[in-house]
């Protein structure tokens, strides 16, 4: 009896139907006779899991398994077709599947978990040299040439729930005013995010954000309610306050004015000036609000992980929409990675289970497990004959 190889267990979290509805919206297979959009998904999944650096590497090693290609839907690949691919297919196609997951996922953990704390933030991708120049140039910020990926993500589970890419110049509060924003839920974001109306809608939505202040805020003290508390002594301040005018500059209308929120003042044991933080959140203590800014190095150490075990550094093409597609295809990755983890029902880190993958990507797991036990019996058997033999 056949069973499924680890890479085709992995693919079950994106069901073939599914991801051709997206094909068509895009009419990405249009005029094409043999290398389909699955194909070059199957292969640039391949190259994010087995590490591949090169199109020569995914070629030689993809297509050293041939006899698994027939149960993936796939087929031997050539690295020229594949180059192509990665250049002309809609880059936004791998972006709407990628969306799709992200949904299917956030909902899945919302219905378990209930109220989540979301972590906002950006990383820049840097790209320069021979055919990256040629689009890169234009748009690059004063630190990074190249794109910027943005992601809205989950705290507890390290789970992406939006994600879009920019040039790198895009400010990153143009992004946030973009992203959903839920009934009940905690967005916490560095002060890069600093605009004072976006703060007000999310507190209209009745969602509770938790950021920095920037240095020249004005604000005017309402009410002290710092509590000295032995057990807390990190908490230097605690106070509910508003901000000192209704035009901070130009024509531009603080919508926030009038409005009470709350300034935590933390300390910071590294001896760093301390951390002043703004939250519209009244009624939790302030060391849990400390917690929560705390919690978003979490979204520091996801951008890291992604980099360190996926291929975001290295692509396999130069063109805008390549590296795009690459991008999409290791969140892709990634969210089909954390759903296998989940259903298998396993202890085990993320980091482990990629490990465990690569290492038998064409394996079947169940034949293989079959096999141990089998050469358990076989021994178990073995040396109780031996045992019951006469000395």
């Amino acid at each position: 009896m056949y069973t499924n190889t680890r890479f085709a267990d992995l693919l079950k979290g994106l069901p073939r139907p599914v991801f051709e509805k997206h094909v068509r919206q895009f009419d990405a297979d249009k005029h094409c006779k043999g290398f389909k959009t699955w194909d070059q998904l199957i292969a640039l999944m391949y190259a994010q899991i087995s590490g591949a650096t090169s199109l020569r590497e995914v070629e030689a090693g993809f297509n050293s398994q041939k006899l698994h290609h027939y149960h993936l839907g796939t087929r031997t690949i050539r690295r020229s077709t594949l180059a192509d691919a990665n250049h002309k297919r809609p880059a936004g196609l791998f972006e709407a599947v990628c969306q799709q997951l992200m949904a299917k996922v956030g909902r899945r953990f919302r219905q378990e978990v209930g109220d989540l704390l979301y972590l906002l933030d950006s990383t820049p991708i840097p790209l320069k040299g021979l055919g990256y120049d040629d689009w890169s140039k234009d748009n690059h910020s004063h630190r990074t040439q190249g794109l910027k990926v943005h992601v809205l993500m989950t705290s507890d589970s390290w789970t992406p729930v939006e994600s879009i890419i920019t040039a790198p110049n895009v400010n990153d509060i143009e992004i946030g005013r973009q992203m959903p924003i839920a009934k009940g839920q905690v967005y916490v974001f560095d002060k890069g995010y600093c605009d004072y109306n976006w703060w007000y809608q999310i507190h209209c939505s009745e969602a509770c954000f938790v950021t920095r202040f920037k240095s020249n805020a004005g604000i005017n003290l309402e009410e002290d309610r710092t509590l000295l508390d032995p057990q807390q002594p990190q908490i230097l301040g605690d106070h509910l306050v508003s901000f000192k005018h209704r035009r901070p500059g130009g024509k531009r209308i603080n919508e926030y004015y009038g409005t009470p929120f709350r300034k935590v003042t933390v300390e910071r044991k590294d001896g760093r000036p301390a951390l002043v933080l703004a939250t519209n959140d009244l009624e939790t203590p302030a060391h849990i609000i400390a917690e929560r800014y705390k919690a978003r190095w979490g979204i520091e150490l996801f951008f890291k992980w992604l980099k360190q075990n996926l291929k975001i550094r290295k692509f396999l093409g130069r063109s805008e929409n390549a590296v795009k597609v690459q991008i999409f295809t290791a969140l892709i990755t990634y969210l089909l990675l954390q759903m296998n983890q989940t259903l298998s029902a396993t202890s085990r880190s993320l980091r482990h289970c990629l490990t465990e993958l690569r290492a038998g990507l064409f394996q079947r797991k169940e034949t293989d497990h079959e096999l141990l036990c089998r050469r358990q019996r076989q021994r178990l058997e073995l040396q109780r004959i031996q045992g019951a033999l006469p000395l």
